[in-house]
This record gives structure tokens, C-alpha cells and sequence, in this order.
């Protein structure tokens, strides 16, 4: 029973970090990502349709991305979904592709970005001391076990929150490291 409810809160916390990892690739750095262009969405026939389902995104080199539709008759829409974004890019369409030059980014904006990296990561850390919370309320509800096998419990659940803290941790310092990287 202990058993289950540490593996349920470890892959939870695990789910928790692949989550804020997610998060964190969506956050533009000085290099060309192709992770940045995920949330665009684009009018696919009437329909609102994520980029990566109606083209392939790719690097051109490190500052250019490379949008190619599966069909020639959306590259104005794809352009206009990428021009309308909230990312601030400016695409123009050379022939079958559309080349998404990434901007150099400014001291001021770089600092910005690591206060928002640091709100995504607190977030993050945030979930998993709730998952620790729910397990040892689990651990407490289980009127099986001894005080000393809820002690234990609680204690091994400690060192799963301890561990996907630190992996949020060296996630928030690579990202940072990123940024601030010119």
C-alpha cells in the first residue's frame, strides 16, 4: 500500500517535470526552436489547427527556422498565423517555405525572460510539494500501517520531492544558462 502511493507520487512528480520542461522549450531564447512555434495556431480550412499538424518546422541554422506546409495553397496562412503570433517574428516565404529569422534578444528582454522562467519553475516545485502533500495525507488516511511505517513513508516520499526539486532546479539553470547566452 505504501508502495503504491510512493510510485503514484513519483510518477506524478515526474509527469510534473516533463510539464515545466515543456513550458520551459516554449520560452524563445537567441536560438532558432522549434519547440517556440508549438502553440501557433493556424486557420486550416475554417479550422484552428496547430502549425506542426499542417507543416514541418525545422532549423535552417541556428537563428532561422524553416516552416514547409504539406500543401502549397497554406503558406499565406501559416505566414499570417506566424506574423499574428504574440512571439514578435516577422516569416517571409521563399518559394515553397517560409524562413522565420529569430531576432537577437536585448539585455532588457533576456531579464525578463528569466523572471518567467523563474515563475514557471516555482510553479513547478509548487506541484510537487502538492503531490508530496497528497501522499502523506494518503500515507495518514491508511489506518493499516503503524506510526513508525507512516514516518518511513513520509520520509521516502520527502527524498522523491527532494530529487524532482533538484531536476526543476538544473532545469531553471540550464534555461537560465540559455538565456542568457548571447
Amino acid at each position: 500500500m505504501i508502495d503504491d502511493i510512493k510510485l503514484d507520487a513519483e510518477r506524478k512528480m515526474k509527469r510534473a517535470v516533463e510539464s515545466l520542461q515543456h513550458e520551459m522549450s516554449k520560452v524563445r531564447t537567441g536560438r532558432a526552436n522549434a519547440g517556440i512555434l508549438d502553440h501557433v495556431q493556424v486557420d486550416y480550412y475554417g479550422n484552428l489547427t496547430p502549425i506542426n499538424q499542417v507543416a514541418t518546422v525545422s532549423h535552417s541554422d541556428a537563428r532561422t527556422l524553416m516552416v514547409t506546409p504539406f500543401e502549397k495553397s497554406m503558406i499565406a496562412a501559416v505566414e499570417k498565423a506566424i506574423l499574428t503570433s504574440d512571439l514578435g517574428l516577422n516569416p517571409a516565404t521563399s518559394g515553397n517555405a517560409i524562413r522565420v529569422p529569430m531576432p537577437p534578444l536585448t539585455e532588457e528582454r533576456r531579464k525578463e525572460l528569466i523572471k518567467v522562467v523563474r515563475a514557471e519553475a516555482e510553479q513547478g516545485k509548487v506541484t510537487i510539494r502538492n503531490i508530496r502533500r497528497d501522499a502523506n495525507n494518503q500515507l495518514k488516511e491508511l489506518k493499516t500501517i503503524s506510526e513508525d511505517d507512516e514516518r518511513r513513508g513520509n520520509d521516502a516520499i520527502q527524498k522523491i520531492t527532494d530529487k524532482y526539486s533538484a531536476e526543476v532546479d538544473a532545469v531553471l539553470e540550464h534555461k537560465e544558462k540559455d538565456l542568457l547566452e548571447i
